[in-house]
């Protein structure tokens, strides 16, 4: 019998996260609100040689507990832990990691061209170039977009925030689909032992926010697409290069 879609909130602290974010504060490992950049103010991008903006919890680096100073590079592996998570950015692309995840990095030096998501749920943007990530169950091409991913071995979860993806469902050359997306206007479900041609459905638009990618977007000098208040799209990313 096929599972039916996950639609749970990760981490219950993350909702609370995501509102002391907007009033310029993060929530602490347990639960007490600290000041991070002040009057509110979003995320500046990263100096060069910084790699991770924020982390909570159990976090690691090629197995090495990670630390604020740690560099991630585009070869790298990168697990959290229960109730963790980790904001960092390789070279133009920027991600939110959360609690039971490993991600994978393909690549040169900062210039990531491939991701597997092994386990988890994992937000990322892009910059101009082409890139791939892998799930247990589904490949996604990736051009120049915001994408939020949630994966285990049997169903897969994107959303195209904005930008354009190609959607394969891995053990059914039938199910393959190209999102473009505005404002998260296409989510879907890739599915596995479904008949030829079903195995990518509707889904809601679960687990992440506006203001999630915007902070990510910050870290790596470009901005969205649409204004948060107005919830349109109005423009073009900033790109800086």
């Amino acid at each position: 019998m096929r599972r039916k879609p996950k639609e749970e909130i990760d981490d219950p602290r993350r909702e609370l996260l995501i509102q002391a974010l907007s009033a310029g504060m993060f929530a602490g490992a347990a639960g007490i609100i600290q000041p991070v950049y002040a009057m509110g103010k979003i995320p500046k991008e990263l100096v060069p040689g910084k790699s991770i903006y924020d982390m909570r919890g159990n976090v690691n680096v090629n197995g090495t507990p990670a630390n604020l100073d740690t560099q991630i590079q585009a070869t790298d592996t990168i697990t959290t832990g229960r109730s963790s998570h980790v904001v960092f950015a390789v070279g133009k692309d920027a991600f939110v990691l959360r609690s039971n995840s490993q991600l994978k990095l393909s690549g040169s030096g900062l210039l990531v061209n491939t991701l597997r998501l092994v386990t988890g749920k994992l937000l990322s943007v892009f910059g101009k170039s082409k890139h791939r990530m892998h799930t247990p169950n589904a490949t996604i091409g990736i051009r120049g977009t915001g994408i939020y991913v949630e994966a285990d071995p049997e169903q897969s979860y994107v959303c195209t925030c904005y930008g354009v993806v190609d959607l394969l469902a891995d053990k059914d050359e039938a199910s393959k689909e190209t999102i473009t997306s505005e404002h998260h206007d296409a989510p879907r479900y890739i599915l596995s032992g479904e008949s030829a041609g079903k195995n990518i459905r509707s889904a809601p638009m679960i687990n992440h926010t506006d203001l999630e990618l915007q902070i990510i977007e910050e870290l790596v000098g470009r901005t969205l697409p649409y204004s948060i208040a107005g919830g349109g799209y109005s423009s073009p990313r900033k790109e800086d290069y």
